[in-house]
């Protein structure tokens, strides 16, 4: 007797992990898309960052740009932000922040230039009529994430001149990213496409 039982409760178990299997697979795929759909927006806004101050002057961009960063080996190890580019009332000392690094980050962060505070942009904060000249180091980003998709932190680029659908790089700067992965979303769409 026990030994049915103890086969009937072996079935019932297999019959309910296999149930559960494709749900875990389901739960881990979506956490995956969610982690990839953040990671794209956060290295688009930290583009689009780039771009306004190299639209307001506050960074010295290569000839033929337009004023999108090279790589983003460049939003990672920062650009450098001197005075003589800053709006009037802004000093490079109320970008920097006091650790004379500014991050350039999301909203989230504390201390973001473009942020929702730390000072620089959009603060109160106002330089010193007298201020140094010192040039001070800003960054957009923290470090290039992993693609959640393919495991690796190689990620698609186009420039400002390549097709919007185009899959290869015209290399003279970044202007959108994408992911390198083969697969499809659970909404029929491709990962590269988002």
């Amino acid at each position: 007797m026990t030994l049915i039982e103890l086969i009937l409760a072996c079935g019932i178990l297999l019959v309910l992990s296999s149930a559960a299997l494709p749900l875990a697979q389901n739960t881990i795929r979506r956490s995956r898309e969610t982690e990839l759909r953040r990671d794209l927006r956060e290295m688009r806004d930290a583009i689009d960052r780039y771009k306004d101050a190299a639209d307001k002057n506050l960074i010295q961009t290569e000839v033929g740009s337009q004023g999108y960063p090279p790589d983003l080996e460049t939003l990672v190890n920062g650009v450098t932000v001197s005075n003589a580019g800053s709006p009037a009332g802004i000093s490079a000392s109320a970008l920097a922040g006091a650790s004379g690094t500014a991050q350039f980050g999301s909203a989230g962060t504390s201390n973001g230039a473009f942020g929702a505070s730390g000072g620089g942009f959009g603060s109160n904060q106002s330089g010193a009529a007298g201020s140094s000249t010192t040039p001070s180091k800003v960054r957009f980003l923290r470090k290039i994430p992993v693609d959640p998709m393919t495991g690796k932190a190689d990620w698609g680029l186009r420039a400002i001149g390549d097709d919007p659908d185009s899959h290869s790089w015209g290399g003279h700067n970044v202007f959108d990213v994408y992911s390198q992965s083969t697969g499809t979303s659970g909404d029929g769409t491709n990962y590269a496409d988002w």
